[in-house]
C-alpha cells in the first residue's frame, strides 16, 4: 500500500458525514449569527427602529435594572458614536415615545434618558429572552468545553477585528 493509498484510506471505517471539521464549526457560528440577527431584526421591526436606537434602548433598560441613570454623554460612550450622532439618535428616539429626558435630581443642568413604552418592552423582551436562552444552553457546558468555545470566540474576535477592505486602486492613483 503506497503512502497514498493509506492516506485516503486512513479513517475509512468512519462514516464521512459523521466527521466535524472547521468548517461545520464555521457553518455552525454562522447560522448561529443569522438566527441572533434574525432575532433582533423582529425586535427592530416591532419597534420601528434602527440598530443602533435597539443598542440604545437596551443600554436604558440595563441602566434602570441596575437602578442607573444614563445621559447622552454615557450612551455616547456605550454605543462608541459621536455626540453629534447621539443627540440626533436620542431626538428621534423622544419624538417616537420609546425614550423620556428627565431632568437630573444632582445637576440643574443636566438631563437623563429613560425607556418608555410598554410594546417597547415587550419588543426588546425578545432580546432578552435570546440572551436568556443562550445562558441556559451556555450553562449545561463543563469547564473546559467553555474555556475551549471562550478561548476560539475571542480568537475570531481577534481576527475579524483586524480584518479592513482594501484601498480601492484609485486612492493610489495620483491626480495629475
Amino acid at each position: 500500500m503506497t503512502t497514498e493509498e493509506a492516506r485516503h484510506s486512513a479513517g475509512y471505517w468512519y462514516d464521512e458525514r459523521t466527521r466535524i471539521d472547521a468548517v461545520d464549526v464555521l457553518n455552525a457560528l454562522r447560522r448561529y449569527r443569522s438566527a441572533e440577527n434574525a432575532a433582533q431584526r423582529r425586535a427592530r421591526e416591532a419597534l420601528g427602529v434602527g440598530e443602533n436606537a435597539l443598542l440604545a434602548l437596551r443600554v436604558l433598560l440595563d441602566a434602570e435594572q441596575a437602578g442607573r441613570h444614563v445621559n447622552s454623554k454615557q450612551l455616547a460612550e456605550e454605543l462608541g458614536i459621536t455626540a453629534a450622532s447621539t443627540s440626533a439618535l436620542v431626538d428621534r428616539l423622544v419624538r417616537s415615545g420609546h425614550v423620556e429626558r428627565h431632568p437630573d435630581p444632582h445637576d440643574r443642568r443636566g438631563v437623563f434618558l429613560t425607556a418608555s413604552g410598554e410594546s417597547m418592552r415587550q419588543a426588546l423582551n425578545v432580546l432578552d429572552q435570546l440572551d436568556d436562552s443562550g445562558a441556559a444552553v451556555a450553562s449545561t457546558l463543563d469547564e473546559r468545553d467553555i474555556r475551549v468555545i471562550v478561548a476560539f470566540l475571542e480568537e475570531m474576535t481577534r481576527v475579524v477585528d483586524h480584518i479592513a477592505p482594501e484601498e480601492s486602486q484609485a486612492d493610489d492613483v495620483a491626480v495629475a
